[in-house]
């Protein structure tokens, strides 16, 4: 079995507004696994990075100074098909958009303060690891309901 890794971020607003317990326990319930874990207030060059694909965007630069105006909670999940669930669990970039039941649908109200960030493919999840840990702080471990999790 091939193990996907993804990243998430949860953002200022999220980590402002005390929902990180809640968030993370989403996932674990869901039953991913926890590899990195840590929270910081990112750097401009980091912020900058992390966001290239919109560089030319009118909307870069409020990405920028929002990202790093506080505390971030970024982690590595792993888990069999963890990208896509992920991306389900978080629901649309939109808030108003978002399903119910979704993180964004039930915490987030709009799109500059939507609480979360997750990795949309393979390669932007290897990217954005890779930018946010050193390999060095990514656990490799085994839960003890690891049978009960995953056939």
């Amino acid at each position: 079995m091939v193990v996907e890794r993804t990243f998430l971020a949860i953002k200022p607003d999220g980590v402002q507004r005390g929902l990180v317990g809640e968030i993370i326990g989403r996932f674990e319930r869901k039953g991913f696994k926890l590899v990195a874990l840590k929270q910081l207030i990112p750097s401009k060059e980091l912020a900058e990075q992390h966001y290239g694909v919109h560089k030319e965007r009118p909307f870069f630069g409020s990405l920028v100074g929002f990202i790093t105006s506080g505390p971030v909670v970024a982690m590595v999940l792993e888990g069999d098909g963890v990208i896509a669930s992920a991306r389900r669990l978080i629901g649309s970039t939109k808030p108003l958009e978002a399903e119910p039941g979704t993180i964004r649908g039930d915490l987030a109200i709009n799109i500059g303060r939507n609480v979360i960030h997750g990795s949309d493919a393979p390669e932007t999840a290897m990217l954005e690891i890779a930018l946010w840990f050193k390999s060095d702080e990514l656990n490799d471990w085994t839960p003890s309901d690891q049978s009960w999790r995953v056939e």
